[in-house]
């Protein structure tokens, strides 16, 4: 893999409605706006800014509220969805963009879906990576996971008390880091059947605990040691607690959203996953609802054998799969 520098880019910090987001841009013409996940950064999209910017493309990834550069409010209520489609619309005003696409990866997708279904007017488009598009249900989020974890605890579940996952990650930040990294990507080996997965914790037991890291030492191309590092400073620096705030207001959106039920995304959309990611398996039941969620869906795409970090695992799949996506739009 190619090196990136993250110098090489243009860094910017905004004042997005009274909240600082740094971000990150590449290129000129019509906006694309990404959106990251968990446990990540702009940096994710380090192979995406150039490859859109050199079709012709703005290319602007942000640092989520509560990671890097961007504000990171104390309190946990601050990091409820309605935030943060305030905060991309909010980076919209302050760079002077009308209308833009938003793509969004892990819990960047929720946040671009939920962009476009409630600001259709300035998201004219979305794609999501590795999460798909799943409507607000009448069970609420907590139960559900609660019911996922079985005789154990939904990864959701444990990360839901203030302070409890920020302890067994800080202490070590990029050895976490690269056994979550590594264990949800497609190079992980399979778990050993009865001896369960990453997603779920036993009670008392850590998520570490349940992590792979390579045989030899070394991690894959895709994530080297200097990338690995990046990561581990910005986190090192921060801290969790913000990151980790999104996971805490699954039920406050849930109650947030609720004039949101039977809603459709109406504005062109498009999804890319994993064959062997996590959330795209456990999201089959919403793939199969795409026909009446996403009404103008412009294509879905799995790629075999990849795992939940599409955009940096296939990198040049991403970035033909989303490049014919954008072809594909009128602006």
């Amino acid at each position: 893999m190619i090196a990136v520098d993250p110098s090489s880019f243009d860094h910017r910090t905004v004042d997005a409605g009274g909240v600082r987001i740094h971000c990150v841009e590449a290129g000129t013409g019509p906006a694309v706006l990404f959106v990251h996940g968990f446990p990540e950064s702009w940096y994710s999209w380090r192979h995406q800014l150039p490859a859109l910017a050199g079709a012709g493309y703005r290319a602007i990834a942000i640092d989520v509220r509560g990671y890097g550069r961007s504000s990171a409010p104390t309190a946990v209520d601050a990091y409820r969805m309605v935030c943060h489609v305030g905060d991309n619309v909010g980076v919209l005003d302050a760079l002077g963009i009308d209308r833009a696409v938003v793509v969004g990866h892990d819990w960047g997708a929720p946040i671009a879906w939920n962009s476009a279904l409630l600001r259709p007017d300035r998201f004219v488009a979305v794609a999501g990576l590795s999460v798909p598009f799943a409507p607000r249900t009448p069970t609420r989020p907590t139960d559900a996971f609660r019911a996922m974890g079985g005789d154990e605890e939904f990864y959701i579940s444990y990360f839901q008390e203030p302070g409890r996952a920020e302890a067994e990650i800080e202490p070590d930040v990029r050895t976490w880091l690269a056994g979550f990294y590594y264990s949800a990507s497609g190079d992980a080996p399979p778990m050993v059947p009865g001896t369960g997965s990453m997603a779920t914790i036993p009670h008392g037991g850590r998520m570490l605990d349940r992590f792979h890291l390579p045989a030899d030492g070394a991690m894959p191309a895709w994530l080297d040691e200097d990338d690995l590092g990046f990561y581990a400073g910005e986190f090192e620096r921060t801290g969790f607690a913000g990151a980790l705030h999104r996971y805490r207001n699954v039920d406050r959106d849930w109650e947030d959203l609720a004039f949101t039920s039977g809603r459709p995304i109406d504005v062109p959309s498009f999804f890319l996953g994993g064959s062997k990611d996590g959330p795209t398996i456990w999201g089959a039941a919403a793939i199969k609802r795409f026909e009446r969620t996403l009404p103008n869906l412009r294509g879905m795409r799995i790629l075999d054998g990849c795992g939940h970090w599409v955009q940096q695992e296939r990198p040049a799949e991403t970035n033909e799969a989303l490049l014919g996506f954008l072809a594909d739009l009128t602006w």
